[in-house]
């Protein structure tokens, strides 16, 4: 006979309903056994019946287990509303840096001569200080490094000279030495050929030659 698949609603009948949970706390008790042991779980099973009759299991003492069952249950709710202070308060900067974002940009629109329509007088000469304020720094800061430049080119000078000098003092040294080595090499002897040049066709020297003879 097949049985029915039991449908999950109070058991009227008392004597039946008593029946099915001896049978189920029987069933129950022995998962949490074998949890434990196939496992290596720390289990701990609490059962009240109608009658306030109380039914346990613990794989180890049933008051230990509870108490890490309650520090665990704080930590976890000392850590969910961790969370949710951080959550919020990141939201709330998230909002104060968007909006600061927004008033840097404004005013970088502003300082570039764009949506200075709702700006008031007093506001257009507070922009116009804030740019000279800016030009000021920024030519200082141009002269500055021009000055640097400046400094620097001198000093390359100056290291120029130096080695232009060191230079001039090792030549005036070597100057008498080439001095002796020249007076010392003897004038070479130029020799004058006498050559006959004769410019023409052969044939013209040929003749000019028999009519001589």
């Amino acid at each position: 006979m097949v049985r029915g698949k039991t449908q999950m609603k109070r058991i009227e009948n008392a004597t039946s309903r008593q029946v099915t949970f001896s049978k189920r706390r029987s069933g129950l008790l022995k998962k949490a056994f074998e949890l434990s042991v196939l496992c290596d779980a720390e289990v701990a099973l609490i059962v009240f019946s109608t009658k306030g009759r109380l039914y346990e299991f613990s794989s180890s003492s049933i008051n230990k287990t509870i108490e890490r069952y309650q520090r665990n249950s704080k930590d976890i709710g000392i850590s969910k509303k961790t969370v949710q202070e951080d959550m919020q308060h990141l939201k709330e900067e998230a909002v104060s840096m968007a909006k600061k974002i927004e008033l840097i940009e404004d005013s970088n629109r502003k300082l570039l001569g764009d949506g200075l329509e709702s700006c008031s007088v007093d506001n257009l000469q507070q922009i116009e200080d804030q740019l000279n304020r800016g030009l000021s720094k920024i030519r200082a800061r141009k002269h500055q490094l021009y000055r640097e430049k400046i400094e620097q080119l001198k000093e390359e000078g100056r290291i120029l000279e130096e080695e232009n000098g060191k230079l001039r003092e090792k030549c005036e040294l070597q100057s008498p030495n080439l001095s002796i080595m020249q007076q010392e090499v003897p004038q070479k002897q130029i020799l004058e050929v006498e050559t006959e040049l004769f410019i023409g066709p052969p044939e013209t020297r040929t003749t000019v030659e028999f009519m001589q003879s």
